[in-house]
């Protein structure tokens, strides 16, 4: 995100914003690609990265670059292809509440099922 909110949700333990608005998102914030996002399109790599983010979603986790998805060098990988996903919008995801996966407020831990 290039801003934030100076606040945090779950699991994030800090806030990098320089403002106080509530418009912005909170660092922390858990945010999922909607299921109705066409991803067909996108080479197969990216495709597959689209798909998780539709099933697991993505972590609001520091100030930078818009909707930049950074991940582990692998030689395996085609470093071309995930530019696919610099296509999405921000209408193309949607926040979800992950507060009910606390363990507790001062840990990052998920709790167990």
């Amino acid at each position: 995100m290039p801003r934030s909110d100076q606040s945090y949700v779950w699991p994030a333990r800090h806030q990098a914003g320089a403002a106080a608005d509530p418009a912005l998102p909170p660092m922390g914030l858990r945010l999922r690609l909607k299921s109705s996002v066409d991803t067909s399109n996108l080479a197969p790599q990216a495709e597959a990265v689209a798909e998780a983010l539709k099933k697991y979603g993505a972590i609001v986790a520091d100030n930078g670059s818009a909707w930049f998805i950074s991940g582990e060098e692998n030689s395996g990988w085609d470093n071309s292809q995930p530019a696919g996903l610099k296509a999405f919008k921000g209408s193309d995801f949607e926040a979800v509440d992950a507060s009910g996966l606390r363990q507790s407020p001062d840990s990052g831990a998920v709790a167990p099922k």
